[in-house]
C-alpha cells in the first residue's frame, strides 16, 4: 500500500471540498471494497477523507411515504430495518445475499452502490485493463469471461457490476441523493446513476468530481410480492452469475431488474409489459441485443430459467 494522508470531514460539504481540493483524494467509510484495492495497489489515492462522523446514518420516512436512507447506513442495519422488510423486501433480501455478516456491518449504502468490478483482469495489474489504466486494452475480450457482461457491454469493457442492492434499488426506482464542493445538492434516479463502459469504462457512475452520496430515497411503497434471486457458483461468498429482483403484482405485471449481466444494473421497462406472457418472452426483450460470449451464453438461459423460478414463486 503506497503511503496516504488523511483527515476526517467536518460536513458533507467539507468533505466534498476536501476531495475536489486534492486530485486523486478518496473518501472512506467501510472501506470494504477501497481498503482491498489499496491494498493491489489498483487504487492508489494520496489522500483519504473519513466521512464516517457526518451523522449519515439514519432511516428516516419521507414526506410523499417512502424512506430516505443515509448514505453511512450500514448494510446489516439497511435489511433488519422492519420497515425496510415490511415494505421492501427485495432490497432487505438482495443485502443478505450479498457478502458476510462481518462485511455487512462494515459496508454502507453509499459504499455499495460504488463498489468497483470484480473482473480479475481488473485486479491483475498484469493484465490490460481499460477501467484501472484507459487506454491499456481489455484483456477480457478473449480471455476468460464466463462471469462477465452479455449486454451493455463495450469494445473497451465487458465487466459487470457486483453489486446485490443496486439490482434491487433498480427495481425499486430509488433515486442518488449528492452534495458538492459548493454545498449544492442533487437528486439522480439510479437508472441514471451507473454508467454503460463506451470508451470510458473508467467513468462508472454520474458522480461528478468531488461529488459526495449523502442518501439514497426510496418512493412509496408499491406492493406486491417482492423477490431476490440469486444464482451463483457457491452457496455463499461469491458474486452472482445472474440474478433478478422482482416486483410482482396480483395482475401479472412486474419490474424486473437483472444483475450479473451487464456494467451496470440491467432493467429495460418497456420490455416488462412482456412479463405475463412468460419468462423466456421477458428475458428475450429484457437482454434483446445481448452478445455474450461462447464461455458465457449460458447466461441468456440462466436468466431465463431464474425469472421462471421467480414468476411461480410468486403466484405461490
Amino acid at each position: 500500500m503506497k503511503p496516504f494522508t488523511y483527515e476526517r470531514a467536518a460536513s458533507p460539504a467539507a468533505a466534498a471540498a476536501a476531495v475536489a481540493r486534492m486530485p486523486g483524494a478518496k473518501f472512506i467509510a467501510g472501506g470494504t471494497n477501497l481498503l482491498d484495492l489499496m491494498k493491489l495497489q489498483i487504487e492508489t489515492p494520496p489522500h483519504l477523507i473519513d466521512v464516517n462522523g457526518l451523522a449519515l446514518d439514519r432511516i428516516e420516512a419521507t414526506p410523499e411515504g417512502g424512506l430516505r436512507i443515509g448514505a453511512l447506513v450500514r448494510n446489516t442495519d439497511l435489511a433488519a430495518d422492519p420497515r425496510i422488510r415490511r415494505d421492501y423486501a427485495l432490497l432487505s433480501r438482495a443485502l443478505l445475499a450479498g457478502a458476510s455478516g462481518q462485511l455487512r456491518n462494515k459496508a454502507t449504502t453509499a459504499g455499495n452502490l460504488l463498489q468497483r468490478t470484480r473482473c480479475p483482469y481488473f485486479y491483475d495489474t498484469n493484465m490490460a485493463c481499460n477501467k484501472r489504466q484507459p487506454g491499456s486494452g481489455c484483456a477480457a475480450i478473449g480471455g476468460y469471461s464466463r462471469q462477465l457482461a452479455v449486454i451493455g457491454h463495450s469494445e473497451a469493457c465487458i465487466a459487470t457490476n457486483p453489486s446485490d442492492m443496486a439490482v434491487a434499488m433498480r427495481a425499486l426506482d430509488a433515486v442518488v441523493e449528492t452534495v458538492d464542493a459548493e454545498g449544492a445538492t442533487r437528486a439522480i434516479p439510479i437508472a441514471e446513476f451507473h454508467r454503460l463502459p463506451g470508451d470510458t469504462p473508467q467513468l462508472e457512475t454520474a458522480l461528478r468530481p468531488g461529488e459526495l452520496i449523502t442518501a439514497v430515497t426510496l418512493p412509496p411503497p408499491v406492493g406486491g410480492q417482492q423477490i431476490y434471486r440469486k444464482v451463483r457458483d457457491r452457496a455463499s461468498y461469491a458474486f452472482a452469475l445472474v440474478s433478478v429482483a422482482a416486483v410482482v403484482q396480483p395482475d401479472g405485471s412486474a419490474r424486473v431488474a437483472l444483475g450479473g449481466v451487464a456494467h451496470k444494473p440491467w432493467r429495460v421497462e418497456a420490455a416488462e409489459r412482456e412479463v405475463p406472457r412468460g419468462a423466456k418472452a421477458a428475458i428475450d426483450a429484457i437482454l434483446d441485443g445481448a452478445r455474450p460470449t461462447t464461455e458465457n451464453a449460458f447466461k441468456v438461459t440462466l436468466a431465463a430459467r431464474t425469472l421462471h423460478s421467480v414468476l411461480l414463486e410468486a403466484k405461490g
